[in-house]
C-alpha cells in the first residue's frame, strides 16, 4: 500500500479549503491537515504534517510570503504551491523567488492543481490509496467567509490591474464583510479614514436581483503622488484621475464577482459624493443614501508610496437572499 503524503492546506478561508479539498486528485493518498493562518501552518510544517503545502497568500497574523521567508531562514523542507487570489506578477514572481515550486491563480482549477503536483516529481500510486482520505472532514463554510473568499479574489483582479497601470506592487488585506446597520456604517467609514480630508466617487451597479454602489475613498493628500505615478497631463484634474481610476478599481471588481457568480452586473455613471471633505462630512451629504447593506471593505495600499485607496461595495438588504443562493452553489 503506498505511504500517505502529509498536504497541509493553509488558507484563513474555509471556503478556499474546502474547494481545495474537492480539487485534489483522487488517485494520490494524502492525509491532510489544515490552518487557517500562517503561523499555524509553519507549527504543521514543523511538526512534519506538510510535505506538500498548498499556500495562500493573503491571510491574517503571518501572510503567504512570511511562511515562505521563514521556511527559507529555518530550512523547513516542504514542496510548496502557492495558490492565491493576488495574481499580480510581482506576487507570482515574489513567491517564486521565495522558494513556492508554482503558483496557481484562485480558484483553483482541479487539471491545473494536478499538473503543479505531478511537476513536483514525487512517484505516482499504484493502489487504491486514495481511500486513506475517505474519512477526510470538509470544513464548515458560512455566508460570511465564503463571500469574504468571493471578495478576495474580485479584490485581486483589481489590485493586477492596478498595479499594471501605476507600475507599482500592491499590498491587499483580507477583506472586511460585514452586515450592517446604517450607523455601524458610518462608524466603518470613520475608523477607514479618521479625520484627515477625502474625495469620495460612488458607482451604482444592478443585474440578477443584485443591486448596490461601490463606495472608492481617496486621502486628498495622496491625489498629487498618484498623478505622478499615472504620468498624468498636466490639464488633467484631480477629478478626472479620481474618476479614471475609480474606474479601474471598481470595474475590475465588480467583472471579478461576476465571474464567480455567474452574473452580469450593469453599472452606472461614477458620482462625485464628496470632495475634500472630511468621512463626517461625506456621511453628512449623504445620509440617507446608505441604510441595511452588505458590507465589504477592502483596503488597497501602494508599496513603497503613502498611498492607500479604501474601497467598500454596499449590497442593499434585498440583495442578501439572492447572494447566499449564489455562495451556496459554489459552496455545495
Amino acid at each position: 500500500m503506498a505511504t500517505a503524503i502529509p498536504l497541509l492546506i493553509c488558507d484563513d478561508s474555509s471556503m478556499a479549503r474546502k474547494q481545495l479539498m474537492r480539487s485534489l486528485p483522487a488517485n494520490w493518498p494524502f492525509r491532510v491537515s489544515q490552518a487557517d493562518n500562517g503561523l499555524d501552518g509553519l507549527d504543521a510544517i514543523r511538526a512534519g504534517r506538510g510535505e506538500i503545502v498548498l499556500l495562500d497568500l493573503t491571510m491574517p497574523r503571518l501572510d503567504g510570503f512570511g511562511v515562505l521567508t521563514r521556511m527559507r531562514e529555518e530550512g523547513l523542507q516542504a514542496d510548496v504551491i502557492v495558490v492565491s487570489g493576488d495574481i499580480q506578477q510581482e506576487a507570482i514572481r515574489r513567491a517564486l523567488a521565495l522558494g513556492a515550486r508554482s503558483f496557481i491563480r484562485k480558484p483553483a482549477d482541479p487539471a491545473d492543481l494536478e499538473a503543479a503536483l505531478l511537476a513536483l516529481g514525487r512517484p505516482l500510486p499504484t493502489d487504491a490509496a486514495a481511500l486513506l482520505r475517505s474519512d477526510m472532514s470538509l470544513p464548515a463554510v458560512g455566508f460570511r467567509d465564503a463571500f469574504r473568499e468571493v471578495a478576495n479574489i474580485a479584490m485581486g483582479r483589481a489590485a493586477e490591474l492596478l498595479a499594471r497601470v501605476l507600475g507599482v506592487f500592491i499590498r491587499l488585506p483580507v477583506p472586511n464583510v460585514n452586515i450592517l446597520e446604517v450607523g455601524e456604517l458610518h462608524m466603518a467609514l470613520l475608523d477607514a479614514q479618521g479625520s484627515q480630508q477625502v474625495s469620495a466617487i460612488c458607482q451604482g451597479y444592478i443585474g440578477s436581483g443584485i443591486a448596490g454602489e461601490a463606495l472608492l475613498i481617496f486621502h486628498d493628500s495622496e491625489i498629487d503622488d498618484v498623478a505622478r505615478l499615472l504620468n498624468h497631463q498636466a490639464s488633467s484634474s484631480p477629478l478626472e484621475l479620481q474618476l479614471d481610476l475609480a474606474a479601474i478599481v471598481i470595474g475590475a471588481c465588480l467583472n471579478g464577482l461576476s465571474e464567480q457568480l455567474g452574473m452580469q452586473l450593469s453599472s452606472g455613471h461614477p458620482l462625485v459624493l464628496g470632495q475634500h471633505c472630511t468621512i463626517g462630512e461625506l456621511i453628512r451629504l449623504n445620509r440617507g443614501r446608505w441604510k441595511r447593506t452588505l458590507a465589504v471593505e477592502i483596503s488597497y495600499s501602494l508599496e513603497d508610496h503613502d498611498i492607500k485607496f479604501d474601497l467598500m461595495l454596499l449590497f442593499t438588504e434585498d440583495s442578501v437572499p439572492v447572494l447566499q443562493k449564489k455562495i451556496d452553489f459554489l459552496i455545495n
